[in-house]
């Protein structure tokens, strides 16, 4: 296997003071200097001192720096450079690992065929992929990083958990230039490279299907914004979709408090508040005609919520969503945006690999998709009550 990138700055430094090049008590190059030289990220560079200090080669003042210990170790008892030679001949067919961090496992309605993908593309390269589930807790996204540089990763794609704030391991490796690619969705205000849908003007695209099929009065479903940027682009997509036909929205019909498909609340408590929150919210908005829901999830929780109530899909309703895991699960095909899961997947690792090889990547990168009818929305004739 391929000596990871910090131990080649170990050897380097080793070797200098092996050989007297740098003598006991010399300062040694700090981590930003270090990770000039190499051409590598700080995290790298402090692993290589991190190491030089643990055999006993260095010691750290604080305020001050690194430098050579006036005793030093027994070269013949650490790591040489011969034998770090060794581990890189062991495995001539593997270029290293390639961590990838996700809330929860992907469903077959949005994610499997990505991470197939993503899998596939990395045996392509010649990478190992080690995965990793945060189960939407920063907390556990934060060791699921710490981790994963520990054991030497030489890339992290990553899909972020919801929230308002970022992990501090997240926001270094930005900083410190870490190869990193955001899958899903982008870090607000934070220069990372992101792959994702074009979110925005795929949600604009099913709301201007909806009216064209005679809906004026359309509600969009999700979980909480919480600065999570697909989220937000879909609405943002939904209410540009209104204002194009200078037609005004309620903001009533923005319903956006529901959490049963997040991964820290899918219970059966979480579900039935859900269904009584999107009953209550149909009962008060008679109007409504038609609903967007995030999530393909969403929309299945939606459409049980209205047979409960006696009502049809798509006669007396109509609903559209995100993604859709094919006819075989239910007969109710919903009109649908079928994100490109397959590219999706191949180009994170390609760019990936790309800053992996010290090359510069485009930071934000929107991926198409493709607008799907299914037999979820109809058009309708509306009665007069309802048609203002």
């Amino acid at each position: 296997m391929e000596i990871p990138l910090y131990e080649k700055i170990y050897i380097n430094l080793l070797n200098q003071i092996e050989t007297g090049k740098i003598q006991p008590g010399d300062q040694v190059p700090t981590e930003r200097e270090l990770a000039d030289q190499f051409q590598v990220s700080r995290i790298t560079s402090k692993k290589a001192l991190d190491k030089l200090v643990q055999i006993g080669a260095i010691e750290r003042i604080r305020g001050k720096g690194s430098y050579v210990s006036m005793t030093l170790p027994d070269f013949g008892t650490v790591d040489s450079k011969n034998q770090l030679e060794q581990r890189e001949h062991q495995d001539q067919d593997v270029n290293g690992l390639i961590g990838l961090i996700i809330p929860e496992f992907f469903s077959d309605s949005f994610g499997r065929i990505m991470l197939n993908n993503i899998e596939k593309r990395c045996s392509e390269l010649k990478f190992n992929l080690l995965v990793k589930l945060t189960y939407g807790s920063q907390e556990q996204e934060e060791e699921a990083i710490h981790s994963m540089i520990q054991q030497g990763v030489k890339g992290i794609i990553i899909c972020p958990v919801h929230g308002q704030h970022y992990t501090a391991n997240l926001l270094r490796l930005v900083l410190e230039g870490f190869p990193l690619v955001l899958i899903d969705r982008y870090l607000k205000g934070i220069q990372a490279c992101a792959v994702y849908t074009n979110n925005k003007t795929a949600t604009q695209e099913l709301t201007e299907f909806l009216f064209s099929k005679g809906h004026k009065h359309i509600a969009f479903v999700s979980p909480p914004e919480e600065y999570t940027s697909s989220i937000e682009e879909r609405i943002q997509g939904f209410m540009t979709a209104y204002s194009q036909r200078e037609m005004g929205v309620s903001p009533n019909y923005l319903l956006t408090d529901i959490f049963c498909t997040l991964p820290t609340f899918r219970q059966s408590e979480q579900v039935f508040e859900d269904e009584m929150k999107l009953q209550k919210f149909i009962e008060e908005n008679p109007q409504v005609t038609a609903f967007i829901a995030c999530e393909y999830e969403i929309a299945c929780v939606l459409a049980q919520v209205l047979k409960s109530l006696g009502k049809s899909v798509p006669k007396d309703y109509a609903i559209a969503c995100f993604d859709h895991p094919g006819r075989l699960y239910n007969a109710m095909v919903f009109t649908h945006i079928q994100q490109d899961e397959e590219f999706i997947g191949i180009k994170t690792v390609d760019l990936l690999f790309k800053q992996i090889q010290g090359e510069k990547v485009p930071i934000q990168n929107m991926i198409d998709f493709k607008l799907v009818e299914g037999n979820s929305v109809s058009n309708i004739t509306l009665p007069a009550h309802v048609r203002s």
